[in-house]
């Protein structure tokens, strides 16, 4: 709860425009009150007001000039935002995708795991088809993914370890699954139109959340 609190007052600080406008000055360089106030066009009291603000949350530092004693350099904390986003996830096991055939979303899903991240991703359906989607084997190709044709779709019961980071990738799985997943992407089903187009945006989404996770979690020591 302290965290959130923290959390919270940073971008509290930061919803205010003029505060916004003040850090984006100095995102590069350091400036005084005068030339913040020179640049922004307000009052000198609105000005050290903002400042103020910002500095109680951490976001600023301010330093004194070497040069004249009566001026200072206010300074952009550049840890600040670091710490913004929760904390790390730590994935004891695998990552293990979830969809409802194990055919298309849950198999291009664990093809696009395993270009960007080390640790080790598997997939499962809940009611495995016979075999994979063509439409998935063509699109990972496409898109420079490995896909076996061959590979066998298989039971969700037969694949989840302990350990495993679940993630449902269609809406049925999810609701199936009863909150035993950690995670759930609501991705259409590509096979429900069998477009090329189809599965190409499915390529490109599943990229779009597994580049977002994979920074977002840590193998465990």
């Amino acid at each position: 709860m302290t965290d959130l609190k923290r959390r919270a007052a940073v971008f509290a600080a930061l919803s205010d425009p003029t505060r916004l406008w003040i850090v984006d000055l100095l995102v590069l360089g350091d400036l005084s009150s005068t030339e913040i106030q020179s640049a922004l066009g307000v009052p000198s009291n609105l000005v050290a007001h903002h400042v103020r603000v910002l500095e109680k949350t951490g976001i600023l530092t301010r330093t004194r000039s070497e040069f004249d004693g009566r001026r200072t350099y206010l300074h952009l904390v550049q840890t600040a935002f670091d710490s913004l986003m929760p904390g790390l996830l730590t994935l004891g096991g695998r990552v293990v995708f979830v969809c409802t055939a194990n055919s298309a979303r849950s198999q291009l899903a664990e093809a696009v795991w395993r270009t960007v991240s080390a640790i080790p991703a598997v997939s499962a359906g809940m009611r495995p088809a016979p075999l994979v989607n063509p439409g998935a084997v063509a699109a990972a190709r496409r898109h420079g993914l490995s896909l076996d044709p061959d590979t066998v779709p298989r039971h969700v019961d037969d694949v989840v370890g302990e350990g495993d980071f679940v993630i449902s990738v269609c809406d049925a799985a999810h609701e199936q699954l009863h909150g035993s997943d950690d995670l759930h992407w609501s991705l259409p089903d590509p096979a429900a139109d069998g477009s090329d187009s189809a599965f190409d945006r499915t390529v490109r989404t599943l990229r779009e959340r597994v580049g977002a996770l994979v920074t977002r979690v840590a193998p465990a020591a």
